[in-house]
């Protein structure tokens, strides 16, 4: 069954956003490994609100850090280190899985989240921003992937629509584009699940 990992051109772009509406509309488990910064609530608990499912699908992450910053970093200011065993994919499915920020963002001082990814061996979905220097971040995100050898599943938009950029975006990186979301005023469950289904056909992740 379905599993999939999500990551971002850059931080702050709605990338847990639309890994909550992707997890409530298959019905699947969600799981970020590592949770850098606490001040605003975890990521997780997030999606646990957006999803419309279950806690029990919520899974906890394997580490909990309190600075907001580059899980490398955080985890030295925390006093913790990380062990990339514990990174392991948990064995349920459907799985979504969320890194941190973007592909490039180092896990450890020696191990980013795209050689994470390329162990995972998960097709990945990039979420970018429609906003100007999307293009740039989106190729150089592609780019990055595929010198690892990880398969990308596609593009999802974030954002009011750019129809050129995000043409040109799928057209040079030789990448499926599979639906925008577009920002919304009223943010609950309802009205995720419903842009979602507007923006995105769910044969796309099946």
């Amino acid at each position: 069954m379905s599993a999939f990992v999500v990551t971002g051109t850059d931080t702050g772009i709605g990338k847990t956003i639309f890994s909550a509406a992707l997890t409530g509309a298959l019905q699947a488990h969600y799981w970020k490994p590592v949770q850098a910064g606490l001040d605003d609530g975890a990521d997780r608990d997030h999606v646990a609100r957006l999803s419309g499912l279950p806690a029990a699908h919520v899974l906890p992450e394997a580490y909990r850090l309190n600075t907001p910053c580059s899980p490398h970093r955080a985890a030295e200011i925390d006093g913790v280190e990380i062990d990339l065993a514990r990174l392991a994919l948990p064995d349920v499915r459907p799985l979504v899985v969320e890194g941190a920020g973007g592909a490039l963002v180092p896990v450890t001082r020696h191990t980013t989240y795209a050689d994470v990814f390329a162990w995972w061996n998960l097709p990945v979905i990039i979420v970018a921003r429609t906003a100007l220097g999307t293009i740039n971040h989106s190729l150089l995100t592609i780019e990055a992937l595929r010198a690892r050898g990880v398969t990308i599943h596609g593009v999802a938009f974030v954002g009011d629509g750019v129809e050129d950029s995000e043409a040109t975006i799928c057209a040079m990186g030789g990448v499926k584009r599979l639906g925008r979301l577009p920002m919304l005023d009223r943010l609950n469950p309802q009205s995720l699940a419903i842009a979602f289904a507007q923006g995105f056909r769910i044969e796309e992740f099946a």
